[in-house]
Formats: structure tokens, sequence, C-alpha cells
């Protein structure tokens, strides 16, 4: 007779469902297709304020629990993003798992775009890391609920420019907080990260004569923007350490942490990336104690859903984006002086004014 036994389960144990109560998601759906190698997740947080929109990041993770954790953390944060932009859309988000240089096909992201069309419209995609308008192109054979798409086809095309844009504006925002100005002219910033967003963020603020410092995990994208803006190189680990007055993060996220806040030197910071805050409640507290100004992630980076669901609404005009994106910085103020007087952290702030316009939406929903 053979004696099986159950694994012991500890408080330390990962729940997805746990997880999914604790941020309030709707919906978390597993894809999977031996055929072509896909595995991917998609997180549907809230859609009290129309379907769920937001990208699909592709990215070798190194176990499921770490792809379930940032799709999860990913759509939460899509629909604080959406709401607090003021845009009729709800959070969601989508990621493939898989080393983008060997399991990207068309037949998968094909394959993928089947799995969004299931869902009939309750979750609308686009790009995100490793994802390209090109990509989108091929999920767009398989379903209506993708955006992002090529100008060449009616899309907005790349909209990694419109999010550098709105994470300019909210940066200077942060600094006429930090200043009592809101000019870059002279301020040392240090960007992590130089890919499609980044390199544009170092542009604009190139154009401003701000001293720019970059590190990058690709050598070819540090050595563009060296050459291009007169950026200067650092490695990644440097990006810390430097005397700066602005941080800016656009790479992945969590680089906010317990061992980063004790090295970082700045009194800004004011990124692209997403999920900046390892912990949001802990290092959000920690930013306010050390008086460091700290622009919410996703209040400033949602110049590309903007752009996004413009297109995806019809009648897309890049110019009225654009003027949409720059009134980022009126938002992010807003939050600034909120955060200053409630005396909280401004991602709590932030969160705050987000929730509340779903709640209001949901209980005029619920009248009708």
């Amino acid at each position: 007779m053979v004696e099986t036994t159950t694994p012991a389960y500890t408080e330390s144990t990962f729940s997805v469902y746990e997880e999914i109560e604790k941020m309030g998601h709707e919906q978390l759906v597993i894809c999977h297709d031996s055929a072509t190698g896909l595995k991917a997740i998609i997180g549907i947080h809230n859609t009290v304020l129309g379907p769920a929109l937001g990208g699909t990041r592709l990215w070798n993770y190194k176990n499921d629990q770490e792809a379930i954790t940032d799709v999860l953390r990913l759509s939460r944060g899509m629909t604080f993003k959406n709401a607090i932009s003021g845009l009729n859309i709800g959070g969601g988000k989508a990621v493939i798992i898989g080393d983008a240089k060997t399991v990207k096909s068309e037949a998968l992201l094909r394959r993928f775009g089947k799995f969004v069309e299931s869902l009939n419209g309750k979750y609308i995609t686009a790009e995100d890391v490793n994802m390209r308008t090109e990509d989108m192109e091929f999920i767009a054979m398989e379903t209506r609920h993708v955006t992002g798409l090529s100008e060449e086809r009616g899309g907005g095309g790349d909209p990694s420019p419109v999010t550098a844009y709105s994470t300019y504006m909210g940066m200077k925002a942060a600094a006429q907080k930090a200043y009592g100005s809101e000019s870059l002219t002279g301020k040392v910033v240090a960007v992590q990260g130089v890919g499609q967003v980044g390199k544009h963020l170092v542009e604009f603020l190139s154009k401003e004569n701000a001293e720019i410092y970059v590190t990058d995990i690709s050598e070819e994208r540090i050595a563009h923007v060296v050459e291009e803006y007169g950026a200067k190189a650092v490695t990644m680990d440097e990006i810390y350490d430097l005397d700066v007055d602005i941080y800016a993060p656009c790479a992945l996220g969590a680089t906010i942490n317990d061992d980063t806040l004790s090295r970082l030197k700045c009194d800004i910071i004011a990124g692209a990336a997403n999920n900046q805050l390892k912990d949001e409640e802990k290092h959000g507290k920690l930013l306010l104690k050390k008086g460091v100004v700290y622009a919410p992630d996703f209040v400033i980076n949602a110049g590309g859903v903007m752009n996004v669901c413009a297109e995806y609404m019809g009648g897309y005009n890049r110019e009225a984006t654009y003027r949409q994106a720059e009134k980022i910085f009126d938002t992010c103020l807003e939050i600034l002086n909120k955060a200053e007087i409630e005396k909280i952290p401004t991602q709590e702030a932030a969160i705050k004014i987000a929730m509340k316009r779903i709640q209001d939406i949901a209980q005029l929903k619920s009248m009708l």
C-alpha cells in the first residue's frame, strides 16, 4: 500500500484566491496553448467605469507566482490610472510568460488574440514591455478588442512618446511642488531604463537642458541616448547612489524598496515604470518621512493609455491626446497638494481620488 500525504501549508504559502480577494479583482484568466507554447494570464481588476483596458507584457518570469503577482498588481494599477485620468474604462492587464527573443511568433500572438476575443470585450489589450505595434496587428487578426495599431491601419501608432510626455509633465509638477518652479533646466535627473518610453523622456529632458544620467540592461540603448542627447552612462547598481535632484524609474517595478530607499539621494521620484513601490503602504510612508516628493506612477504615466483609449473609441487625434496628457501636470499637482494637506503619502492621496470616482459611478449605475 502506497501512503500519500498532503503537503503542509504555512502562512507564507501563496494563495491566488487570497491575493485576488485582497486586491479586489473581478477575474483572473489563465490562457494555455501547447501548440504555440502560449502561457498567458489576463487580470481583470475592475469594470465599473467600462471594459478593462491595459497592455500585454511579455516577460521571462522566474515562476508562475511571480507572473500572477505582476499581473494582479499591474491590472489594479490600471484601474486607478484610468479612473484618475477621467477615462470611461476599467482596469486590466495581461502577461505572456517567456523569453521575448524565443517565444514570440505570429501563431502565439494570434492564439493570444483568440483568448482576448473569448472575453467578449470585457478586456481590451495594447502594448507593454516587449510588445510592439506590429505585435498588436497579429493579435488584431483574431480579435476586435485590441488597440495600439499602426497609423497605416487607422490606429494611433506607438503610444510610448505620449507616455513619456505625460511623465515629463508629472515630473514638472513635482518640481513645482519641491522647488517652486516647474523648470527642469540644470536639474540632475537619473533615468533608469531607456527603452521605448525612457528614451523619449530623455529627449524631453535634454531639450530643457537637464543634466541626465542613464542606465539600462541594453548597452545598445545606452549608447544611443549617450550619443544622441549627451547623457552620462552609469551601471545598473550605481543609479541608486547618485547625488541627483530627480530619480526617474522607467524600467520594471519595485525599484523603491528597503535597499534602495536607504541609498537614494534625491528630492523627487517621478518616472514611467509601473508599481514603483515594492510595498505600497510601507514605502509610501517612508518616502513621506524622508520628505521625498513622489509623483505616483499610475498618475503620471497615463499618457499611453490616453492614447490607446482615444484610438479604441474612434476618431483618434494625436494633438488632442497630447493636450489631454498635458493636463496631468494639474492632476499631479492637485494630488501632491492633497497629500500635503492631509499629511498622507501621495500614492494614498491618488488612490483616494481614483476610488471616489469609481464609487460615485458605481452608485450612479445602481440607481439606473
